[in-house]
């Protein structure tokens, strides 16, 4: 099998080290200049957020589109829609656990910011092994391609609304076995000293949660990307893109999540025409314009009902 990093000659160093140090000083100015002190995010602040993170995401689409030709400047944009409203369940338990653990308001960016640096880290790492493994195992695919068929019946289904048990988390158990935990938070801090012992806040237990969590759903996000394009470049900056703008996207749309109820039929919907894309690749081929045009297509019609059609009232 090729290895990880070979997914990286497809380009020259330095697009890759223009993009991350372009990444990075962008966080940078997010955390030391804008949000220096730690404070309540507002709506309003919110969708200001969401909109710079975009509009970066859809100038970036341009300089591919450009630079690398349409076929992969659609191929960004149609990972970035999908990985950007797959993380609209990210946001969903994002709520659960800072419910559970009872994290102020002025703390949650701090946990969600730190949350998203580790997901950059290991999306990349998923997104790099990913694209090689698919390079080397073609029929990869087959299996990417029913495991997105079989999440999106699942997701469709009526169920169980979802709960989170953070302290069955087996990476958590496992972390408190071998280091100790502070009864109170201190200040938005991940460590402190309690009774002269150095000790993780219950703050870094919610960042260790957040981190296992993009995990599970790198599980559905990753094949979903790999199913729309190959290029090692073009999955990973649409990925990061999305998962930049996903701490805004949960400021912006806690308190309001009822109002795209219909988002998830609609995201189960693409899961099942990707993957049913990817299993008749050998004799069908569905290019990427209309991949684009079916993803764009049934989300603007998931949150179109999403917004005329009312929930109904429960009765007493």
């Amino acid at each position: 099998m090729s290895p990880p990093l070979a997914a990286l000659d497809v380009l020259p160093p330095w697009a890759w080290i223009g993009f991350f140090a372009f990444i990075a000083a962008m966080l940078a100015i997010d955390l030391g200049v804008f949000r220096r002190d730690s404070h309540e995010v507002k709506m309003k602040e919110a969708l200001i957020w969401c909109g710079v993170w975009f509009t970066l995401a859809m100038g970036f689409n341009a300089i591919v589109w450009h630079w690398r030709g349409p076929e992969l400047g659609q191929q960004f944009l149609a990972s970035y829609l999908i990985e950007l409203c797959l993380s609209v369940d990210n946001v969903f338990v994002f709520i659960l656990v800072f419910a559970y653990f009872r994290v102020p308001a002025i703390w949650q960016h701090r946990v969600l910011f730190w949350g998203i640096i580790g997901a950059v880290v290991m999306r990349t790492v998923f997104i790099l092994v990913g694209v090689s493994v698919v390079q080397r195992f073609h029929w990869v695919l087959y299996l990417f391609g029913a495991f997105l068929v079989y999440t999106g019946i699942k997701m469709a289904l009526p169920g169980k609304a979802e709960e989170v048990h953070p302290d069955q988390n087996p990476v958590v158990r496992l972390f408190r076995r071998f280091y100790p935990v502070a009864p109170h938070n201190d200040q938005g801090r991940f460590f402190t000293r309690h009774e002269g012992r150095r000790m993780a806040t219950p703050l870094f237990i919610v960042l260790i949660v957040i981190e296992t969590t993009d995990v599970i759903f790198a599980l559905d996000s990753i094949p979903a990307v790999l199913a729309i394009t190959s290029d090692g470049f073009v999955a990973l900056t649409s990925n990061i893109f999305a998962i930049l703008g996903l701490r805004s996207l949960y400021f912006a749309l806690n308190g309001i999540m009822q109002l795209f109820r219909f988002l998830k039929v609609g995201l189960a919907f693409i899961l099942v025409f990707i993957g049913v894309k990817m299993l008749v690749v050998e004799w069908v081929k569905v290019d990427t314009t209309t991949s684009l045009a079916v993803i764009a297509s049934v989300l603007t019609v998931s949150v179109l009902m999403s917004i005329l059609i009312r929930m109904p009232e429960s009765r007493k």
